[in-house]
């Protein structure tokens, strides 16, 4: 929330300079986030009235004025501004001022000159020139009583500070200047000066008629008819100013004072056009079908999970968020309806990022805005329409459906001073409650509070320890050591860190992506084959609907964000969460009835298999390049892979991922179909495995240096198309009585055409076998066994023979 420092001083004024409050409030929870001046640095300009604007004889765009700027007397100055003319007090930059700096850092000086051979003592400026907007049409007209030779910093108020705090979502009741101000007196004493507002004087007795068909989502709804306004009235200079500095821009005077009052006292309201609306308002749910034309000029689609008001014909507003097109005030309109409301923090909670907006209005009555003071809100808007508009003002209706019951809150002192880590005492609380306007009562070391109407975050205990420490300070808490000596908790070497892993997966050339948890339908139905995700009741965007069971969709989509900025090689990884649905899982402080939560490693490569070197060809990365990664990750444990489907992947170029026998995740190329789906130029390559598997590893075990010498034997076996490398170093292992240590495929063959020895769908498999005897030299004879038993093993189970 942004606003002027002079505005919250017009409420609060405490002994406290900029800095000192900025800081005052971080400390009491309420982070300031920036602190810039309302105006850049320049001197030199005063307030200045032109008294004649005559035409430049040698220019048909210039005009030589004569301005009067306090002086002994008159000055001439030359100026190309459209809007120059008699009468009117502008800015004026006399002899040796200073401009605020340009685009080279440096300020502008003025000094005497001449402009077709008229001499200038001075330059009229536009609000651009001097940085305070935009603006740059023409002069920057001031306020007719306006005094001439007033310094404009003075005159404008621009030695002002602008406040930009980042509030966080409990901080309703801060989200206005009278919030802010109502903290400031609580944390400092400084008194509080309450905006006054009177009750305006009723002038006709016309009423609308408002129904409430919804009380869980209005639970209090006021309103007036104003007649006879003039809506062409200009919006006074301090309101366009104050608007200004908490960066909303004026629009309309009617516009201007609803926005002005959402500033002042976090109230948003709507004025309806009252000559455009038929018969009645009615406060309901939406119903299926139903469109409304807003304000911003969207046109969108409600149903029965939003809230509208609407007239005998048409919906004319989205309750709490914003009004219609149809109704809108303009320059034609002559009567209106003032409303404000109260309405249910959880009936208006998401329903703007269902269309893709957000506003000011929405913002704060998700939060909770104070039901209690609609008609005083009112009141004061009507006080303003009458004093910038004009127009008669109507009786008051208002209607209360159900309103939030706030329930007593009890204080333990000695709770609160465990807590917080310092003594406490009764009556140490009890001031902090007084200053803080919360009614309360004491008994034996308890107070009880019952929070007011605009305090929609004191619920439990905990809430009112943070009112009694950040209203004391946190800079009186002591510096106390632990009670307790620090003890790191040493981790088993049998389970390797997570960060560890992300050290191992960068050393293969992979970069780590964070994706959000939550993800399209799209991707659950089509790269998880999972048609009923866990959906959001409340998605921070539309397409953002569901939680993912699987990382594969967010690294597709990672993919096509670095393809649409021009990478031709991307190798990304995220370690993540998933949701699965389970009954099994119960509800405790870690899990979610009914939800798994486990952790995965994915993986994605595509492109070139490696970065472009000159000493070889590119190469697309394949299938082999990625199991390649993971057996290097998973070093030295072995894994398996066999052959399977997934949603996701190609159905001939995938593997289930095994350690031990147990499937801990797939690996493959994505499907074709998939491919073309997502617009992708060509399939990149995926895996995904079970975190905990990943992290864990197998501790080393000593092993003395062998006394005898290995023999390595080779033997090249032909085999059909169809024996895969798994089979054939499983029949090697069925034929192993101890003595094989190790067996590596080395070579594959098949000749261009059959032959004699290789038929059509044969091939040649070289294997290299590593034989050992821990007790005793390998003689020939028990070499040449083994090997025998070798290969009458493999021509039982595969059906091989050996290559002559």
């Amino acid at each position: 929330m942004q606003f002027p420092e002079s505005w919250l001083r017009s409420f609060c004024n405490p002994a406290l300079n900029t800095q000192e409050l900025a800081e005052l409030l971080t400390m009491s929870g309420l982070e300031v986030e920036e602190l810039r001046p309302a105006a850049p640095p320049f001197s030199g300009i005063v307030v200045a009235e032109i008294v004649t604007a005559e035409q430049h004889p040698n220019a048909d765009k210039l005009r030589v004025c004569t301005v009067n700027a306090g002086g002994p007397e008159p000055l001439q100055i030359v100026c190309g501004a459209p809007n120059a003319r008699a009468g009117i007090k502008v800015p004026l930059a006399t002899i040796g001022a200073e401009l605020p700096p340009g685009e080279d850092g440096k300020p502008f000086k003025i000094g005497k000159g001449k402009l077709r051979g008229v001499e200038s003592f001075g330059m009229l400026c536009s609000a651009r020139e001097l940085q305070l907007s935009d603006e740059h049409g023409g002069l920057l007209e001031l306020a007719a009583d306006a005094t001439v030779g007033q310094n404009i910093r003075e005159h404008l108020n621009l030695d002002d500070t602008l406040f930009t705090l980042k509030l966080t979502p409990n901080l309703a009741h801060a989200l206005s200047v009278y919030g802010i101000a109502r903290e400031v007196s609580a944390l400092t004493g400084a008194p509080l000066q309450a905006p006054a507002i009177a009750s305006a004087a009723v002038k006709h007795q016309d009423k609308l008629p408002v129904r409430i068909e919804a009380a869980d989502l209005c639970g209090r709804f006021s309103g007036r008819i104003v007649r006879g306004v003039n809506t062409k009235a200009q919006t006074p200079a301090w309101m366009v100013e104050r608007l200004a500095r908490c960066g909303q821009r004026s629009v309309s005077p009617l516009v201007d004072i609803s926005n002005y009052v959402m500033f002042e006292l976090g109230r948003p309201s709507h004025i309806f056009d009252l000559d455009k609306i038929h018969g009645e308002l009615v406060v309901r749910w939406g119903k299926q079908g139903e469109q409304l034309k807003l304000l911003n000029g969207n046109t969108i689609e409600v149903d029965e999970q939003v809230g509208v008001i609407a007239d005998k014909q048409a919906v004319e507003s989205l309750a709490g968020i914003m009004g219609g097109d149809a109704t809108a005030v303009s320059d034609d309109t002559r009567n209106i309806y003032v409303e404000a409301a109260f309405w249910w923090p959880k009936a208006v909670m998401g329903r703007s990022r269902r269309y893709n907006f957000s506003t000011d209005a929405g913002h704060r009555f998700e939060r909770g805005v104070d039901p209690a003071l609609t008609v005083e809100h009112i009141e004061r808007i009507t006080q303003l329409i009458l004093e910038i508009c004009g127009g008669e003002a109507g009786p008051m209706d208002d209607q209360t459906t159900q309103l939030p019951a706030h329930q007593p809150v009890t204080l333990r002192v000695a709770r609160a001073a465990k807590v917080i880590g310092m003594p406490l005492t009764q009556a140490q609380c009890a001031e902090v409650f007084k200053r803080l306007g919360l009614e309360f009562v004491e008994g034996e070391g308890t107070l009880t509070v019952t929070p007011p109407s605009f305090r929609f975050d004191i619920q439990i205990e905990e809430d009112l320890i943070e009112e009694v420490i950040r209203v004391v300070g946190y800079p009186k808490l002591p510096a106390t050591p632990p009670l307790a000596p620090v003890v790191g908790k040493v981790k088993s070497e049998s389970r390797r860190a997570v960060h560890a892993l992300r050290h191992a997966m960068a050393a293969r050339d992979f970069y780590e992506t964070i994706n959000f948890s939550f993800v399209e339908a799209r991707w659950e139905q089509e790269l998880a084959g999972n048609a009923n995700p866990i959906q959001l009741l409340n998605p921070i965007a539309a397409p953002l609907a569901v939680m993912r069971t699987s990382l594969i969709g967010s690294l597709v989509q990672v993919l096509r964000h670095n393809l649409a900025r021009k990478a031709p090689r991307v190798r990304v990884f995220e370690i993540g969460r998933v949701f699965l649905r389970d009954a099994s899982v119960l509800e405790s402080d870690s899990t979610i009835a009914g939800v798994n939560q486990p952790m995965r490693l994915a993986g994605l490569a595509y492109g070139p298999a490696e970065q472009q070197q000159w000493s070889q060809r590119d190469r697309q990365v394949d299938f082999f390049d990625v199991k390649g990664d993971l057996e290097a990750l998973f070093a030295p444990r072995q894994l398996s892979f066999v052959a399977a489907e997934h949603p996701a992947l190609h159905p001939g170029r995938s593997a289930k991922v095994l350690l031990d026998g147990a499937e801990i995740g797939v690996v493959g190329e994505l499907h074709p179909k998939w491919r073309q789906g997502y617009e992708l130029p060509s399939a990149p390559v995926l895996f995904e495995l079970a975190l905990d598997a990943v992290l864990a590893r197998s501790l080393p075990q000593g092993q003395g240096v062998p006394r005898q010498q290995a023999a390595q034997r080779d033997i090249a076996v032909i085999v059909g198309e169809s024996v895969t490398h798994d089979a054939l170093m499983g029949a090697i292992a069925a034929a192993n009585e101890g003595l094989i240590r190790s067996a590596k495929l080395f070579d594959v063959f098949k000749p261009a055409q059959p032959t004699a020895e290789l038929k059509a769908d044969e091939r040649s498999l070289a294997v290299r076998l590593e034989l050992l005897d821990e007790e005793a030299t390998l003689t020939d004879e028990r070499i040449e066994q083994v090997v025998g038993r070798v290969l009458t093993t493999l021509g039982d189970k595969l059906g091989a023979r050996l290559r002559g």
